[in-house]
């Protein structure tokens, strides 16, 4: 699988952009602060309805215009398809596939698939403990598009619970009458099922990265590892089944109802957990180096790109409704090199030069290894011109 054609209407710097791409390796070049991050960020955003670098969709729009487009054109074997993203700040985005009628933003998820690396990605080791989840769940979006479904549904119902026990708070802070909450068992209960079935493809997902996310670290520092992967659950307790884990969940709740209604916030579930990330003995946040925290970022990334080629038909028992099915993911290394010294560039290269398609941002052509020389644009002043 890989894009054919990129096409932007008013998002970031560009008024306009058309991008032809092709297999292989393709380097986007320039001066920083010229564009070559926005493009690559595009197509990350096909693929995640999300961005590497901001939380909200409002700085993806050109400054002055009111909504932003985003398109591509995918080809898939003999299959192409074409993508279309409208993205609304303040309002409900809106997409189309193959230019028929307007279907949900989240049924695009599963078309594109890329694994990005970039500089923020130092967050994933030194960071909190949301890009960590973060990470974990959209590399399971990847996998099994339908989560996007359970990960809203989660949310969801976490929203609903937090505004009920925040309500219950003000009223016992105030002494004002005492709320009914009869249907928070209710709420325990959605939250519980929702949650258990997003642990439960966390824990599987951890589990099988492991030995991958150990072995990229190996290729990128020898001798420097083992990694370890150690998912840290704000409900404590050993389940792994979907059953075990909505019982653990509701035992965990119930325990600390009494806290929750101080406090005003649901305490425990998934968006309370962490991935504890080890390097040899010590959690690599607070003991790694600089240059370990780096390979270690890059080693999951790395681990997340062979998952994702190893499942070149996505890790679904069966296609998608309408047939689709996933392909070999797009690899995004952006700024990446001017990081690395000599010899973990070439570890790198070796690594992903047989990618299906590859796309590298650097501000000097010197920082792209000789392997990674493919197709070449010069991206300045908002203009990208093929070299």
């Amino acid at each position: 699988m890989h894009v054919t054609h990129l096409s932007l209407a008013d998002f970031r710097s560009y008024a306009r952009a058309e991008v032809a791409l092709e297999p292989g390796v393709t380097a986007f070049v320039g001066p920083n602060g010229q564009g070559k991050t926005n493009l690559v960020e595009a197509v990350g955003y096909l693929a995640t309805l999300g961005s590497h670098r901001v939380a909200a969709d409002a700085p993806l729009v050109r400054s002055g215009a009111e909504r932003a487009f985003v398109r591509a054109a995918v080809s898939q074997g003999e299959r192409s398809q074409l993508i279309e993203l409208e993205i609304n700040p303040g309002r409900s985005n809106r997409a189309r596939i193959n230019r028929s009628s307007q279907v949900r933003p989240r049924d695009v998820l599963g078309i594109v698939r890329t694994v990005l690396f970039a500089p923020e990605d130092l967050a994933l080791v030194k960071g909190d403990p949301g890009e960590r989840r973060r990470f974990l769940d959209e590399l399971l979006t990847a996998r099994h598009p339908r989560m996007a479904g359970v990960r809203s549904d989660y949310e969801r119902v976490l929203k609903q619970r937090n505004t009920l026990l925040k309500s219950a708070a003000l009223a016992r802070r105030h002494g004002g009458r005492t709320l009914d909450l009869s249907t928070l068992d209710i709420w325990d209960q959605h939250l519980a099922r929702a949650g258990a079935e997003l642990l439960a493809h966390r824990l599987d997902l951890i589990a099988t990265l492991q030995p991958l996310a150990d072995k990229a670290y190996e290729q990128l520092a020898p001798g420097g590892g083992p990694v370890l992967l150690e998912y840290k659950a704000s409900a404590p307790g050993a389940a792994h089944s979907r059953e075990d884990l909505y019982g653990q969940l509701l035992e965990a709740l119930a325990e600390v109802r009494k806290q929750e209604i101080e406090r005003g916030v649901t305490l425990v579930g998934p968006h309370r957990d962490d991935l504890v990330l080890r390097l040899g003995e010590l959690p690599a946040k607070g003991y790694a180096s600089h240059g370990e925290s780096w390979s270690y970022a890059l080693a999951l990334r790395l681990a997340s790109y062979d998952l994702l080629r190893a499942e070149p038909w996505g890790a679904e028992e069966a296609p998608a409704p309408d047939g689709r099915r996933a392909g070999e993911p797009i690899l995004v290394l952006d700024d990446v090199f001017a990081e690395l010294d000599g010899r973990r560039r070439e570890r790198l290269a070796e690594h992903v030069a047989p990618g299906e398609q590859v796309l590298v941002t650097a501000a000097v052509e010197e920082d792209v290894p000789e392997l990674l020389r493919g197709a070449r644009y010069a991206v300045s002043g908002g203009t990208v011109e093929r070299v």
